[in-house]
């Protein structure tokens, strides 16, 4: 049996920039609930990268949490914010299912950083073929 050591490629909260620019859009009476999500958001959102899994946690008190195994991820999907300096990434997995990672510093690090893991897992899957009378499915 092969063990893959579980390595961290990033822990930490969301991006600073983002409750810096929501604080700035909460001085108008519009950006007062971007300004509530953000501030939210640096509080209680939490994410931890590995070459295995991705686990976040988050919501109201940081009382939510999701891991998604990257052998789970079919496509990934980001797109900038806060003038690039972070990212929205949706992790769309095997059933259909849809994981967001909302203001993400550094997103396409991370978003190659997962790619390149995916494709990885992928490659080495084949490892434990068939043993003693069982089948390969």
């Amino acid at each position: 049996m092969i063990n893959i050591k579980e390595e961290s490629f990033y822990e930490g909260g969301p991006a600073r920039s983002d409750l810096i620019i929501n604080l700035l859009a909460g001085i108008t009476i519009l950006g007062l609930p971007f300004t509530f999500a953000a501030i939210v958001r640096a509080l209680w959102l939490r994410y931890k990268i590995t070459n295995k899994r991705i686990t976040i946690e988050g919501g109201w008190f940081g009382k939510n949490k999701t891991q998604v195994s990257l052998t789970n991820i079919d496509e990934i999907r980001s797109i900038p914010r806060g003038f690039g300096s972070y990212g929205d990434m949706v992790l769309i997995l095997n059933d259909g299912s849809k994981v967001e990672m909302k203001s993400l510093p550094l997103f396409r690090e991370k978003q190659k950083f997962i790619e390149d893991n995916i494709v990885k897992r992928s490659q080495t899957s084949n490892l434990s073929e068939v043993e003693g009378f069982a089948t390969k499915f």
